[in-house]
Parts: structure tokens; C-alpha cells; sequence
């Protein structure tokens, strides 16, 4: 094998392994970013508690001083 041969399979096989962390790096920084709540938030006037609930009710109890609240829409 020529110099020229070794240099070359070297440097490739640098490069490939530098590209497989790289895209290993990126797929578990995809993995690992948190996803969008499905939740709603509501804000209690009252008391000024912020808290969520879920997707599917009208209205929310609040936590803290019981008074039942409408989401926040932005």
C-alpha cells in the first residue's frame, strides 16, 4: 500500500467518525428537548396562581383558593 493509499484511508476514516458523533450529538439534542404541553394555562385573579390543566375542561379549579377559572388565550 502507497503512502499516498494510507494518508488517504486515515483522513477518511477520521472524517467518518468525526461525521458519526457529530450526527449522533445532534439526534440526542433533538431527544432530549422538551415538547410543547398539551396543557391549558389558567391564571386565578384572585390569588394570582398560575397553573395548568388539561386540554379537555372548560373551566379549572384552582389550586390554592378554590375559585373556578377560565384559560388564558394568547
Amino acid at each position: 500500500m502507497s503512502i499516498e493509499g494510507v494518508i488517504l484511508f486515515y483522513t477518511a476514516l477520521t472524517l467518518g467518525g468525526v461525521s458519526l458523533l457529530a450526527w449522533y450529538s445532534a439526534h440526542r439534542a433533538r431527544r432530549f428537548t422538551p415538547l410543547k404541553s398539551e396543557d391549558l394555562i389558567f391564571r386565578c385573579p384572585d390569588c394570582g396562581a398560575v397553573y395548568t390543566d388539561d386540554i379537555d375542561v372548560d373551566l379549572s379549579r384552582c389550586p390554592q383558593c378554590g375559585r373556578m377559572n377560565n384559560p388564558i388565550s394568547f
